[in-house]
């Protein structure tokens, strides 16, 4: 097991060299740089010697939890990304941290930064997440992290939604690509509260995929000047933004005709076809029953519906066989007057 401490620093060949003849702890009090990545290391013990070091550079190694960086309170970058790191932890102390790099790591919850008003940067990109969990936020942290946090990187973690991002309103950079991010209506409503926002990318996300997606994002992030790799034009932007603002026009004149003609159309069939030309009563008729279309009104003023294809053929029947009784001369030959017609009798007719 491989332990980051004084005597590994001791022995490394570059703090060798820039030490001399220098006593190791006087060295060491002077220290503001480490870079100890790619060791295989797997502990921090004890650096409290260290207690002018700013940038720790300790990825791509074995770490497996974050301890013993209390005494770095100078600590302003901290590079910790592609080791087995499971939780984000004992970080508190470090309250010039600026800069925080836990890419490729093992966590599940991006929490424990309580405190850490000056944090601006947070990398926590492609965690070797369990199979079908995605990355979790602790409202605590995102609370904590709203006025300080303008760089944030959560690309490649199987996140499907931002709506609680919405409270990190000094974001200026937004890296989300390969998520599951695929409500548009979502995007607007977070977006539109980020102001500062001008560098974005969602590639690779299925909300790349909804109709006027680029378009949405564009006028909705009016300080927006590169989305997912490309630049945004400003010209184009403008020809969106007049696009916008004459749809939203129309709608509104529409909308205030309607307002200000209240008695214009007082049925809703009126305001689609124009007034009937016919009396209000016989239009209300066909509108409360229209699959029975009236054809005339009986002595009771009861409406009697059309009569079908079967009424027909008995309703012209009746009218020869009546005709027939009254002038057998239209009887055919060898029928019975008493008979209506047969159906041939009709056609020829």
């Amino acid at each position: 097991m491989v332990r980051l401490n004084v005597d590994l620093i001791a022995k490394s060949s570059i703090h060798i060299k820039n030490r001399r003849d220098e006593p190791l702890g006087q060295y060491l009090k002077k220290l503001t740089h480490l870079n100890f990545s790619n060791k295989n290391i797997e502990n921090i013990d004890d650096l409290s010697l260290c207690r002018k070091l700013t940038v720790l550079y300790l990825y791509d190694n074995q770490i497996t939890q974050i301890c013993n960086l209390s005494f770095a309170s100078n600590l302003t970058h901290l590079y910790l990304q592609n080791n087995n790191i499971t939780h984000i932890e004992n970080l508190s102390s470090l309250q010039r941290l600026s800069k925080l790099y836990l890419g490729g790591n093992c966590i599940t919850v991006v929490e424990g930064l309580e405190g850490l008003e000056e944090l601006q940067e947070l990398h926590i990109e492609s965690q070797r997440l369990p199979l079908g969990e995605k990355l979790l936020f602790d409202p605590r942290t995102l609370h904590s992290l709203s006025k300080s946090l303008s760089v944030f990187n959560v690309r490649n973690n199987s996140i499907d939604d931002i709506k609680e991002l919405v409270i990190l309103r000094n974001i200026t950079q937004f890296f989300g690509e390969d998520n599951k991010i695929q409500n548009l209506k979502e995007l607007e409503l977070v977006f539109s509260q980020w102001s500062l926002l001008w560098r974005m990318d969602l590639s690779r996300n299925p909300v790349c995929n909804k109709p006027k997606y680029r378009d949405t994002i564009i006028m909705t992030c009016k300080t927006l000047e590169v989305l997912d790799g490309k630049d945004i034009n400003e010209t184009s932007r403008q020809f969106l933004m007049n696009w916008k603002a004459s749809k939203e026009a129309k709608k509104r004149i529409k909308d205030e005709r309607l307002r200000s003609a209240p008695g214009a159309f007082s049925n809703p069939v009126e305001f689609l076809i124009g007034k009937p030309r016919v009396p209000r009563k016989h239009l209300e008729f066909v509108l409360d029953k229209p699959h029975n279309l009236p054809s005339s009104v009986g002595d009771q003023g009861v409406r009697q519906p059309l009569p079908g294809r079967l009424d027909r053929r008995q309703f012209h029947g009746n009218e020869v066989r009546h005709l027939s009784l009254k002038k057998p001369q239209f009887a055919l030959a060898g029928q019975d007057v008493s008979e209506p017609p047969s159906l041939l009798t009709q056609v020829s007719l």
